[in-house]
């Protein structure tokens, strides 16, 4: 009985030691960041990268920039005039992060934490024709700001922190074990707590995954967005018309320099029989 007594404490202190190193290694796991922009030759481009276990699971590469309307007084001060921020997501920020199998999180501070961006992805099947089909996508935003940082808002009434959220947000959608890739600018509104208010979120430069990343530090093949993919046809559709127009001549002038060839050698047979006598 006294041994029977002395294990089962043995066990809980044992549970409550696995559940303690359970949540360090979760704890430790988010906190498995890095920042890489000085590795990029865009200035305005931020790279983020999340680990765990001691591999990458997370990659992100994009230029941000918010406009963020805000109420000041009039020179009366009576009435209220709207002017505008333009606050870009600046080069060495903070970052944290979260990993999972459908659903991944990457969150972004910066001028001493006044701006805080936070980006969740999540993975879903879809029945097609063909079968199932795995994508992930770009499923929430959340911006939060402080109008009473100095740098970018001047004198705004009702000064202090605002949380801006996007509304059914289906973005930078890409098959399940793809990146996502697009140079363009992108828009996404997000609506803020300060009233009547809407934050536009500025994307550009952008290179994603959150998923399914195979080797370490290394995006997998490029999705293209519909965009970059059409510029890239009105790029090189005149170079491909051109080089056809380009053989189409080479072909006509190599077929008419045999034919001239051919009948240039031909022997001319005279009509008139009169002539036959000055033949041989």
């Amino acid at each position: 009985m006294d041994l029977q007594g002395r294990a089962v404490p043995s066990v809980d202190r044992l549970r409550v030691l696995l559940m303690l190193f359970h949540t360090m290694a979760q704890i430790m796991a988010e906190q498995e960041v890095e920042n890489l922009s000085g590795l990029s030759t865009n200035p305005e481009k931020d790279i983020f990268v999340v680990r765990e276990n001691g591999t990458t699971c997370l990659m992100a590469e994009f230029a941000a920039k918010f406009i963020v309307p805000y109420d000041v007084w009039a020179s009366n001060y009576v009435d209220l005039i709207t002017e505008q921020a333009d606050i870009a997501l600046t080069r060495g920020a903070e970052v944290k992060g979260r990993c999972g199998h459908s659903e991944s999180e990457l969150q972004v501070f910066w001028v001493d934490r006044a701006y805080a961006l936070k980006m969740l992805f999540v993975k879903e099947s879809h029945n097609m024709s063909k079968g199932p089909e795995e994508t992930w996508r770009l499923s929430k935003v959340q911006f939060v700001y402080d109008s009473s940082e100095k740098t970018h808002f001047k004198d705004a009434v009702s000064a202090g922190k605002h949380t801006a959220n996007s509304h059914h947000l289906s973005a930078l959608v890409t098959p399940a074990g793809k990146s996502y890739e697009c140079q363009a600018q992108q828009t996404i509104s997000l609506a803020s707590s300060d009233p009547q208010k809407t934050v536009t979120m500025i994307l550009s430069a952008v290179h994603i995954q959150p998923f399914d990343i195979i080797s370490d530090f290394v995006f997998s093949e490029e999705h293209k967005c519909p965009v970059d993919e059409r510029e890239q046809l009105e790029e090189t559709l005149p170079l491909i018309l051109g080089l056809i127009l380009g053989l189409v001549i080479v072909v006509t002038l190599a077929i008419y320099h045999v034919h001239h060839k051919m009948t240039a050698n031909q022997v001319q047979i005279p009509r008139d029989r009169s002539q036959y006598k000055h033949m041989g």
